[in-house]
C-alpha cells in the first residue's frame, strides 16, 4: 500500500509546503488546507515540533560514533534538494549563492544511516538539510526521524521545531529537512542536534462496521497496536455533511505517538476523502484518543459503502538518541540581514495591535505584532507582504516563550527577490475574525439561555448575539444531553463552548466539533454527561463574528 507515501509527497510538493506551524492553530491549519492528509503524514510533516522536549532526558548513547564539526565551512552545494524544497524559495536561494554552511555528519546504527548535509542559519531560523538511508525499504514501509531537536547553549532547544522526510526514489533514500526558530545570538556556536529514534511504520485497517444510520453510540473492539477499542457516534449536519465523533482507548499508551488512527471510508471499493475541519488526536476526559471527521453525505449515503479504522502499526525502531555535535554560524548570512523598527498600528485609530519589527533576512521576512492584552488571537486570517511587485503569504509561527501578547509572522523570500533598504515593503492583513467576551464572565454571559422541558425531543430556542441569529437545539439521547448550536448567517463565526451555572458548581459541556477561527463552519456541539433535570440554564464562554471583505494595509517601507 503506497496510498500514504503518495499523499504526502503530493503534500509536500505543494506550492505551499508545509507550512510553518502556529503549534496551536496547526492540526487546524493544516487538516483545513488538505484533507486528503491522515494524522501520521500530518505529524511526518511537522515532526515533533508540537511539544517542547525535556531536555533533562536526553543523553548520548556512548555506542553512537558522533564527529565533530570543525570551523564552518562554505561550499557549493551539490545535491539535489529541489523536491525537498519546493515553496522554500529562501533556503534554495542561499544555497545558489553558496550560503549553505557543509556539516558531512553521519551516524549509522542497525543498518540506517541517518546524515546530515548542509546548515542554513541566519537572524530568523536554522535549517538542515539530511538524508536517511534505510537499506532496501519494502513498499509498504514510511521511515520517520521522532523528536529532532537542537539543544545545548546560548538558548537552543525553542519550542518551535518542526522536520519531515521524503522519499527519494532515484537515489532510494529519504531526503530531510529541519527547521527551529532558534537563531545563535553570537556568530558562531556550539550545540548538539539530536534525533530521539528513527521508526518505520506500515499502513493497516481494520474493518469497522459502523451504521450510518444509528444516533447512538457504537463501539467495536481494536486489540491491535496497542489499541483496545473504539467508540464512533455520527451526527447529522444539515443536509450536507456527516460528522464522525469517535474516541479511542489505548491499553499501551505510548502506542498514541504512532498510531495515529482514523476512519476513513470506501464506497464500492474507491477511497472517500474526508472534508476539511476535522481534528484528530484531541485528549479525552480519561486520556482517550479523540477525533472528529466530516464527510460528504451524498458520498457516503447510498451506495455500498465500507468503513474502516486506518492506523500506522510500528515495524522498526532504531533506538537512539542520536546525536551531533555542531558549531553552526550565522556570519555568512549577516551582509543580507536588515533589522527595521516600525511600531506602526495595524489599523488607523484602533491602538490594540501595534507592528513591532521587521527582519529581513536572506532566506526569510519576519514580522513581530504586539497586543495590549495578553492571550489576545491575532484578528486576520490571511496576512501577505507586497515586495517589489510581489506578492508573498504568510504564516503564523508560535509566540517567543514568555510573551503570549506577541504574534510572529513569517514569509518566504522567493528565488529571485533582491531586498534593500529602499525596496518597498507593504504589509496587508484580510478576513477580520472578532471575538466577543472571554474567558471571564461579560455581558453576554450574565444572561443564560434558560433550556426547559428538556427530554428526547429535540426542540430549538433562537437568541440574537451581535445582531446575528444563533439557533440552539437540545435533547437527551440516553442519559446526556447534547446542545448544538449554529447560524444561518455565514457571519457568524461560532461559540466556542458552553456551560451550565456558574462559579465552583458550573458544569462544563464537552465539545463534540472542533471548529476553527475563519473556517466558515459555525456549527458546534457539546455534551453533558449524566445530565439529570428538565431545565437548564446555560452560558456561553465566548464567541466570534466574521468579516471576509475587511482589509488593513500597512506602508512598511519606505
Amino acid at each position: 500500500m503506497k496510498k500514504l507515501e503518495n499523499m504526502l509527497e503530493h503534500r509536500l510538493n505543494e506550492d505551499k509546503g508545509v507550512p510553518y506551524p502556529d503549534f496551536e492553530r496547526m492540526w487546524g491549519r493544516l487538516e483545513q488546507e488538505n484533507s486528503t492528509m491522515t494524522p501520521l503524514q500530518l505529524r511526518m510533516a511537522n515532526g515533533s515540533g508540537n511539544r517542547r522536549r525535556n531536555w533533562s532526558k536526553i543523553a548520548v548513547v556512548a555506542s553512537f560514533s558522533v564527529l565533530i564539526a570543525a570551523a564552518p565551512v562554505y561550499a557549493a552545494v551539490h545535491y539535489d534538494w529541489d523536491n525537498l524544497l519546493h515553496g522554500r524559495g529562501g533556503v534554495q536561494s542561499a544555497l545558489a549563492q553558496n550560503l549553505g554552511q557543509q556539516l558531512n555528519q553521519s551516524v549509522t546504527q542497525d543498518g540506517v544511516t541517518l546524515k546530515l548535509h548542509t546548515a542554513i542559519v541566519d537572524e530568523n531560523r536554522t535549517v538542515i538539510l539530511f538524508t536517511l538511508d534505510v537499506g532496501k525499504r519494502l513498499e509498504n514501509e514510511n521511515w520517520n526521524v521522532k523528536g529532532m531537536t537542537l539543544k545545548g547553549a546560548d538558548g537552543a532547544n525553542g519550542p518551535s521545531e518542526f522536520s519531515y522526510v521524503l522519499w527519494d526514489e532515484k537515489n532510494q533514500h529519504y531526503n530531510g529537512y529541519f527547521e527551529s526558530d532558534w537563531t545563535p545570538k553570537k556568530d558562531t556556536v556550539n550545540v548538539q542536534l539530536v534525533a530521539d529514534n528513527l521508526q518505520a511504520f506500515s499502513t493497516q485497517e481494520l474493518d469497522l462496521p459502523l451504521d450510518i444510520q444509528s444516533q447512538e453510540t457504537q463501539k467495536f473492539p481494536i486489540g491491535q497496536e496497542g489499541m483496545r477499542s473504539i467508540e464512533v457516534k455520527p451526527f447529522t449536519q444539515g443536509q450536507e455533511k456527516i460528522l464522525f465523533s469517535s474516541a479511542i482507548i489505548f491499553d499501551q499508551p505510548e502506542a498514541k505517538e504512532w498510531a495515529f488512527p482514523n476512519i476513513v471510508a470506501y464506497k464500492n471499493g474507491t477511497l472517500i476523502n474526508s472534508l476539511a475541519g476535522g481534528a484528530f488526536g484531541t485528549p479525552g476526559e480519561n486520556g482517550e484518543y479523540t477525533s472528529q471527521q466530516y464527510f460528504k453525505a451524498a458520498d457516503i449515503s447510498s451506495g455500498e459503502v465500507n468503513y474502516k479504522l486506518q492506523y500506522m502499526k510500528q515495524e522498526k525502531k532504531v533506538e537512539g538518541p542520536l546525536a551531533f555535535d555542531l558549531q553552526l554560524s550565522k556570519k555568512q548570512m549577516e551582509s543580507g540581514t536588515i533589522n527595521t523598527s516600525l511600531n506602526l498600528p495595524l489599523e488607523e485609530g484602533e491602538p490594540n495591535y501595534t507592528l513591532e519589527k521587521m527582519v529581513v533576512t536572506p532566506t526569510q521576512i519576519r514580522i513581530a505584532i504586539r497586543s495590549k492584552e495578553k492571550g489576545n488571537n491575532f484578528p486576520y486570517q490571511k496576512s501577505t507582504l507586497e515586495v517589489a511587485g510581489k506578492t508573498l503569504e504568510g504564516n503564523f509561527w508560535r509566540s517567543p516563550e514568555g510573551e503570549p501578547e506577541l504574534t510572529v509572522l513569517r514569509f518566504e523570500r522567493p528565488v529571485d527577490l533582491e531586498i534593500t533598504e529602499e525596496t518597498p515593503i507593504t504589509f496587508v492583513a484580510k478576513y477580520k475574525v472578532t471575538q466577543h467576551g472571554s474567558y471571564k464572565i461579560n455581558k453576554d454571559e450574565k444572561t443564560p439561555l434558560l433550556l426547559t422541558n428538556i427530554s428526547d425531543k429535540k426542540q430549538t430556542l433562537i437568541q440574537q448575539l451581535s445582531g446575528y441569529p444563533v439557533k440552539w437545539t437540545y435533547y437527551m439521547q440516553g442519559a446526556d444531553l447534547y446542545v448544538e448550536t449554529e447560524s444561518e448567517d455565514a457571519r457568524f463565526g461560532g461559540i466556542n463552548q458552553t456551560h451550565i451555572g456558574l462559579g465552583k458548581e458550573r458544569i462544563l459541556g464537552k465539545p463534540l466539533t472542533v471548529n476553527f477561527t475563519g473556517d466558515g463552519n459555525n456549527k458546534a456541539i457539546d455534551v453533558y454527561k449524566g445530565f439529570k433535570g428538565t431545565e437548564a440554564s446555560i452560558y456561553i464562554f465566548f464567541y466570534t463574528t466574521d468579516d471576509p471583505d475587511k482589509e488593513t494595509r500597512v506602508q512598511l517601507r519606505p
